[in-house]
């Protein structure tokens, strides 16, 4: 299984599509880049094949990153959990 997190600005927690095959998957998040780069604020409507009764709509405009990763058993991309790391800019190192 292959999961799609969305970074949604104001959000705390992604947002999570998932797909059974990479091709799919691909598929998703190249409709949601072409999404975020055309700079339109359209609607995008996804589904989740995980949980059939899943669906979402978010406004491109607000989607701020996404990341794909392969879930394999119970935890995520080798021993991963998905979701994003920041480090913030400006930073000093102490």
């Amino acid at each position: 299984m292959y999961t799609i997190d969305l970074s949604i600005r104001n959000t705390a927690f992604p947002v999570s599509v998932q797909r059974k095959t990479v091709e799919d998957a691909e598929a998703i998040y190249k409709q949601i880049l072409d999404a975020m780069a055309s700079g339109k604020p359209e609607i995008l409507e996804l589904t989740s094949e995980g949980k059939v009764e899943k669906k979402v709509a978010i406004r491109s405009s607000e989607i701020s990153g996404a990341q794909m990763s392969q879930k394999e058993g119970g935890t995520g991309a080798a021993g991963r959990t998905p979701g994003f790391f920041a480090v913030p800019l400006g930073a000093e190192a102490e």
